[in-house]
């Protein structure tokens, strides 16, 4: 008898199962098994889901499975809120279309260049990924032809709406047939986001999956505080636990801002992400905490989403979160990948009514520690175990991660392990290094040709 939540006994051709075989994906996570058939019978479907509970791979089967790849022209098209989270679809969706000859994914992005992208559309694509202000340019432009498209997602709909992007999302949707499949996915369920199903949707399907987290897999503790005392808890509470990476939320930007300065002066290896960074400082902030050159991530909600980092020691809710699925959300991104999570919360007194609503939303009383009764650990501070290299030259150089190891195990002596992430972008590489022996390193890796080229680097810290 066929499982039913084997991927086999779902309508999708040999070579498409055969491939996720060879993915490694052998059962489908609750929200593919509840969305997928409804996908596959061409149905509008409204999902709710948290990031990392494998709505990508759903959207994009779905996608992937009615696709003509003789037909040159867009088929797909999927709207996401961040670069950050494009890129993930875009490259997840080509890893499922592996197995078909010839398809072609793009991204469309801000923060990149226009005129490769305009070029990119003249030669055609099959999927287009793309974020909401950059569409709108080409479709202004006349440089993109969205009438083709079968299926239209709505990736993290509602951090598009937060992020003010309703009205470019139905003006985007405008370009499409008014025959199209429409499929919106979506961590909460605001009243916004209603409002957006109802106008764009045709009698669309709802799934909600539990958003809850086992609560023996995420281990979650509050402690009360007064207002004055909170940055200097996060600072107590990181010397405690000692998590390698950990994702502190604030309310509001200017917190974020100074909570940083503030564990920065302290020692503590923490950069801030939010909505007013320009582009590059954005992704130079994610890779640096993404290879662990970086330990703390103090951001806002908005800013933080899409980013998917598959290991977090811990999640710091530096401000109670008024909105309890959000919460949920914020906690959800520690104990991925079958590891513990530890989910840490700050309120104030004024909070605990926050708190409250927590407590009925996940049925279970919080559990609440004394701040003043945490060990003061004397230890050195923490300091994150790699440091990143900054290298001027990237894709546009013919730059490959395999030249960059090649280079730093070759002619600068290093060994694998003390060798880690590799991210090379259109014009810039990253590499992290073990903090011990970065310095040296870099100092030999500058006077050392790559591909028979000097490129110009520097260690960030």
């Amino acid at each position: 008898m066929t499982n039913p939540n084997s991927f086999q006994s779902l309508a999708l051709s040999a070579p498409l199962l055969a491939n996720l075989d060879t993915l490694g994906y052998k059962e489908m996570t609750a929200i593919q098994a509840a969305s997928l058939p409804l996908i596959l019978q061409q149905r509008d479907v409204i999902a709710q889901a948290k990031t990392g509970s494998g709505k990508t791979a759903a959207f994009s089967l779905g996608m992937i499975a009615k696709l003509n790849p003789l037909y040159f022209a867009i088929q797909g098209l999927v709207i996401c809120p961040t670069r950050e989270l494009a890129d993930q679809v875009a490259n997840e969706i080509r890893r499922l279309a592996r197995a078909i000859d010839n398809v072609k994914v793009l991204t469309l992005c801000g923060g990149t260049a226009m005129r490769p992208q305009i070029a990119s559309l003249e030669h055609g694509a099959h999927i287009v990924v793309g974020t909401p202000g950059r569409l709108i340019d080409h479709i202004s432009r006349g440089t993109i032809n969205l009438s083709t498209v079968q299926t239209l997602v709505l990736d993290e709909a509602d951090r598009m709406v937060d992020m003010g992007f309703y009205d470019d999302i139905v003006h985007i949707v405008n370009a499409t047939p008014a025959r199209r499949q429409t499929l919106l996915f979506s961590a909460t369920f605001p009243d916004d986001i209603k409002r957006v199903s109802q106008q764009l949707m045709r009698d669309p399907a709802e799934i909600k999956v539990d958003a809850q987290h086992a609560a023996n897999h995420i281990e979650q503790l509050f402690y009360l505080i007064q207002p004055d005392q909170r940055n200097a808890a996060v600072a107590q509470l990181l010397r405690h636990h000692r998590p390698v990476s950990t994702i502190a939320f604030c309310n509001t930007r200017i917190h974020c801002r100074e909570l940083t300065e503030e564990l920065q002066a302290q020692g503590i290896s923490a950069l801030a992400l939010h909505g007013e960074l320009e582009q590059r400082d954005r992704d130079d902030v994610l890779v640096r905490f993404a290879n662990q050159s970086c330990s703390v991530l103090v951001a806002t909600d908005v800013a933080a989403r899409g980013i998917d980092i598959q290991t977090l020691g811990a999640v710091i809710n530096v401000d109670v979160c008024k909105d309890t699925e959000v919460h949920i959300h914020r906690i959800g991104r520690t104990g991925r990948a079958g590891e513990k999570g530890l989910a840490l919360s700050l309120a104030s007194p004024g909070e605990k009514k926050w708190v409250k609503l927590i407590e009925e939303y996940q049925g279970e009383a919080a559990r609440w520690n004394d701040i003043a009764e945490l060990e003061h650990l004397d230890e050195p501070v923490l300091q994150a175990p790699m440091q990143s290299i900054c290298i001027q030259g990237g894709k546009k150089d013919k730059l490959r991660p395999g030249d960059l190891l090649g280079a730093l195990t070759g002619d600068v002596g290093l060994q694998k392990e003390q060798v880690g992430k590799i991210n090379i972008f259109e014009f810039i590489s990253y590499v992290a290094l073990d903090r011990r022996i970065a310095a040296k390193a870099l100092e030999k890796l500058s006077q050392s040709p790559i591909k028979g080229r000097q490129f110009r680097m520097r260690l960030i810290d």
